[in-house]
């Protein structure tokens, strides 16, 4: 055997041992949740049922964990203000304490009120649901993981429990006002997002980069976006983040977040003017600017995150443990969450995070379009400010999709901004002699140190001289389409955009689906 072959064959032995290792670690993780759960039955005696759904829940927050955490930190990593190691253990940490701080006593047993939980025929039927949801939510969350696709988690449960629940009691038992908001937030979430992370990034671009002193503008502009960033994830960590241990009304968060973006200004002011007299007059200069608030964040959204989304993996196990150690085995509005299931939630988003996150941490932050840290400061102001908006408004929103729409939304923006400036390049050499490379050199030299108003004054005055004084003769008419003709750049993949806008449309249908067959299965093994 040669020696190349040798190489080739330990580099794929490699491979597989760290698909091993992650195997390993999370087989050895559900170990660990069988024996727990096997000391919390009911009596003293080991409840199989109660076993397994801590067994399902454990396996749906190692997903969530693999899957949604990625939106907080994907773009930071994306644009290399922090490494992939740094970030799986900020958000590992972050997640974990968000679920474990402010991850509410009590959670609603059925999600988002997808169904009526007054049909299902009885407190063992609404059981089967919840563990057919959990599985279904799981599984779908792991395909697409594997894909590396960024899925809502929230969409994956609350289509689980509409599949679960229509299989246990049939249609009439959905509230179909409340899936309809879900099918709508699929476009309003991405589009918003991506609106507000294009405004960002206009403004970013026009107030720094445009200009021909940026260090100058960068004195004026960066402390007022960094207390802007201040602002928006303060109050959402107040409304969002810890809401279930600090009751505040919308107007008390926003107030506080204000009061706390004020002081931060005046104490970043001149931190970042220090700053930017040491860095270079340029785009890659100024951006380094953004590079630690981003860290602070994706922890603070990290935080938030696990707060908020640890219920979809231990909502419907806190839902189950509340019916099985129920005297009756009624069906309760409100479960609380005991303190060994939230540990199971947030280990498991942890876990996950450490062992499958780098994947959908890859897709969302470089395998869409090329981030920076100006344009992840955009995506992370998208983030929190659409959530802040329309959940005041009442909009029904997915922070996986506002996030990625925002990656999108600056990605498209860039294309826009650099045709446009194609086309400009265009009508210069349009209206030069073809034969003055010179001239045409000169001016595209001047032009580009221009700042943007100039830039259009110089189209202008550029288009009128020539009007007076080109002679058409020098260009035959196919030359001159030549001239015009624009060379459209992709700067956002395509294949991305239709794998991950496919993957969100079919992600209620398909966890509904498989949580109905799940159903019908568990059902016909409980049934004697």
């Amino acid at each position: 055997m040669e020696l190349k072959h040798i190489s080739e064959l330990e580099r794929a032995t490699q491979r597989g041992s760290g698909e091993l290792f992650r195997l390993g670690m999370g087989l050895l993780f559900i170990v660990g949740v069988i024996l727990f759960a096997a000391t919390r039955g009911i009596g003293g005696e080991v409840n199989v049922m109660l076993v397994v759904a801590a067994v399902v829940g454990g396996y749906m927050a190692m997903n969530i964990g693999a899957n949604d955490v990625a939106n907080n930190v994907g773009p930071a990593v994306g644009s290399k203000a922090m490494s992939l190691g740094l970030a799986l253990v900020i958000a590992a940490v972050f997640e974990a304490a968000g679920a474990l701080i402010a991850g509410g006593e009590v959670v609603g047993t059925i999600r988002k009120g997808i169904i009526d939980a007054s049909q299902l025929p009885s407190g063992q039927a609404f059981v089967w649901v919840m563990l057919a949801a959990l599985l279904a939510g799981a599984l779908w969350l792991n395909i697409a993981t594997a894909v590396g696709a960024p899925v809502s988690t929230t969409h994956s449960i609350v289509g689980a429990v509409l599949g679960a629940g229509i299989a246990s009691a049939g249609f009439g038992i959905a509230n179909w006002g409340t899936v309809g908001g879900i099918v709508a937030s699929w476009v309003i979430s991405p589009v918003m997002g991506g609106l507000v992370a294009a405004g960002f990034l206009y403004f970013v671009k026009h107030s720094v980069t445009y200009h021909t002193d940026m260090r100058a503008a960068a004195k004026r502009w960066v402390p007022l976006m960094l207390a802007l960033m201040v602002w928006a994830t303060t109050s959402y960590l107040l409304l969002k983040g810890v809401k279930a241990i600090v009751k505040l009304s919308f107007g008390q968060g926003i107030l506080i977040g204000a009061v706390t973006a004020a002081l931060s200004f005046f104490i970043l002011r001149p931190v970042v003017a220090r700053q930017a007299d040491k860095l270079t007059n340029d785009k890659a200069g100024i951006k380094q600017l953004f590079t630690v608030p981003l860290i602070f964040a994706a922890a603070l959204l990290s935080f938030a995150h696990g707060s908020n989304d640890v219920a979809n993996a231990v909502g419907p196990l806190a839902a189950i443990v509340d019916v099985l150690g129920s005297a009756t085995g009624q069906v309760q509005a409100k479960a609380a969450i005991p303190l060994w299931v939230m540990m199971v939630g947030a280990v498991g988003i942890a876990l996950g995070l450490a062992l499958y996150g780098p994947k959908v941490i890859r897709t969302v932050g470089s395998e869409i379009t090329e981030l920076d840290q100006m344009r992840a400061y955009c995506i992370a102001m998208a983030a929190t400010i659409t959530v802040i908006i329309a959940s005041q408004l009442g909009l029904p929103v997915s922070s996986t999709h506002i996030a990625v729409g925002g990656v999108f939304g600056v990605g498209f923006l860039r294309e826009w901004i650099k045709n446009k400036y194609a086309r400009m390049e265009d009508e210069i050499k349009a209206h030069h002699p073809e034969d003055d490379q010179g001239a045409i050199d000169a001016f595209m030299v001047k032009f580009n140190a221009a700042p943007v108003a100039e830039k259009g004054q110089m189209l202008t005055a550029l288009k009128e001289q020539a009007k007076a004084h080109l002679d058409p003769a020098h260009f035959s008419k196919q030359e001159r389409k030549a001239l015009k003709r624009v060379y459209r750049q992709e700067l956002v993949k395509r294949s991305q955009l239709k794998r991950i806008a496919a993957a969100w449309v079919i992600t209620v249908p398909a966890s509904a689906l498989m949580a109905a067959m799940l159903f019908f299965m568990i059902r016909g093994m409980m049934t004697p």
